[in-house]
């Protein structure tokens, strides 16, 4: 009996060792696409109102203790690029998937997909084979995530508009119309048609936004 303790407990230990490690390893959540919009279109109450939100669905999702940001950039005589936004990385969704290692790697090759930009409860954001289509991703960003210079708002007057104006947005399952790369594009797609609820809904979008932590 003795000898068959002896043989059990060092792999029991081992087992459990293995089991300590594969947690240590995988990543918390860093990323996730909200599950909701505020509720009034791209009026969001600017970038500190949409980090606010970012953070409230964090912590409803317990992960609250991280500093939680909106992947949205701002025009005007002081613009906001996305990227410099979001932290350096690496960030993982609900579930320990990386989906981009640094922002490098976010605006190159990275690992958002339909399957991968999941809500901060671990859930598929609904993409333009399903029904109702909520591909379109609010932005305001160009491709490399940087703001866009010049007069032309995509930021829904830097999302204070709920009505008229535009808004750039991105598409999470990398689908559109066309096999080109606007349509495959994460971050930059097309304009809105407009800054509402139902503008927004017009071309397959519910006013949901990325948000990275930015610790």
């Amino acid at each position: 009996m003795t000898r068959t303790i002896q043989v059990v407990a060092p792999a029991a230990l081992l087992w459990l060792g293995l089991c300590a490690g594969a947690q240590a390893q995988q990543q918390p959540m860093g990323f996730f696409v909200t599950s909701a919009n505020p509720g009034k279109g791209a009026d969001l109450g600017g970038l500190a109102g949409a980090d606010a939100h970012c953070q409230s669905l964090a912590r409803a999702a317990g992960a609250g203790n991280r500093t939680w940001r909106a992947y949205l950039s701002t025009g005007g005589a002081s613009p906001v690029n996305a990227r410099d936004r979001i932290g350096r990385g690496p960030w993982s969704n609900a579930k320990g998937e990386v989906v981009a290692r640094d922002v490098a790697h976010l605006h190159g090759e990275n690992n958002l997909t339909l399957q991968t930009a999941l809500n901060e409860k671990g859930e598929p954001v609904n993409g333009r084979r399903q029904s109702p289509n909520t591909h379109d991703i609010l932005t305001g960003s160009q491709a490399d995530g940087t703001a866009f210079a010049g007069a032309e708002d995509r930021t829904c007057a830097n999302w204070t508009s709920g009505g008229d104006g535009a808004a750039m947005v991105g598409h999470h399952d990398r689908e559109g119309l066309r096999d080109d790369a606007p349509s495959r594009s994460w971050n930059a797609s097309h304009p809105s048609r407009g800054c509402g609820m139902e503008a927004l809904r017009g071309t397959g979008g519910a006013g949901l936004f990325y948000c990275f932590a930015a610790d």
